[in-house]
This record gives structure tokens, C-alpha cells and sequence, in this order.
């Protein structure tokens, strides 16, 4: 999902913090070793279920640790972050501002989202 794309209601979606094409091989090996599911086996599974298992990917696989370091925003874990880190975090960051054009009321709506999403997963 790219920043400023519009939902189907014309409303702004919320930026994700990874790509479905950029990431591909990330997302492979995420699905092989979080749901034990080769993609290019995967013949049957439509394109609703896809996105259901890619959006439980956890934060153990390939794909979650470089959400993880692309999305960090805790100064103190910046701080002890690898030099690699900082240029996947940098690189990705250049390419993709997930709040342009957002207003600040989209984005405390964005972030509460966020929270609500983490809080029914981990509770």
C-alpha cells in the first residue's frame, strides 16, 4: 500500500510498512516459516486468504523484523539500533513517508488504530 492511496470509499488508507512487490521474498519466506506454506505451492488459496495470513505475519519472521526496524519510533531503541538497521529504517523511510498528506487529526486516528490492532492481538 502505497501513502495517499484512497480505500474503495475514497477515504486515505493508513500506510503499511512494507511492499507487496519490494518484499516479496521476505514475504515467502515469512509464510514459510510462520505458517509452514510455500507460496509458489500455494495454487488453491485465493486472494482473501492471502492477505488474512499476511497481515497475522509476526514480528519472529523475516518480514515482521524489518517492519519492526522500518517502523521504530523509540529514540532509546534507535539509539542501540546497527548501523545496517539505520539504513534499512533510513532507505525505506526516504521511499515511503507514511504520513505525507496526512492531517494530524489522521494521524492520532492512524496511531490509535494501530494500538487498537496491537491490543486485540497481544492483549
Amino acid at each position: 500500500m502505497k501513502p495517499g492511496r484512497k480505500d474503495r470509499q475514497g477515504r486515505k488508507e493508513v500506510s503499511s510498512w512494507y511492499d507487496i512487490f519490494e518484499d516479496w521474498e521476505l514475504i515467502e519466506s515469512s509464510f514459510a516459516m510462520q505458517y509452514n506454506i510455500r507460496l509458489v505451492e500455494a495454487e488453491d488459496m485465493d486472494w482473501k486468504e492471502f492477505c488474512t495470513l499476511l497481515s497475522g505475519i509476526m514480528p519472529k519472521t523475516p518480514l515482521g523484523q524489518i517492519v519492526s526496524i522500518r517502523s521504530e519510533e523509540d529514540k532509546d531503541m534507535l539509539k542501540q539500533f546497527t548501523k545496517a538497521q539505520h539504513e534499512i529504517r533510513n532507505s525505506w523511510r526516504s521511499r515511503h513517508n507514511p504520513t505525507e498528506g496526512m492531517t494530524e487529526a489522521e494521524k492520532v486516528k492512524a496511531v490509535k488504530e494501530i494500538q487498537e490492532l496491537f491490543a486485540r492481538a497481544f492483549g
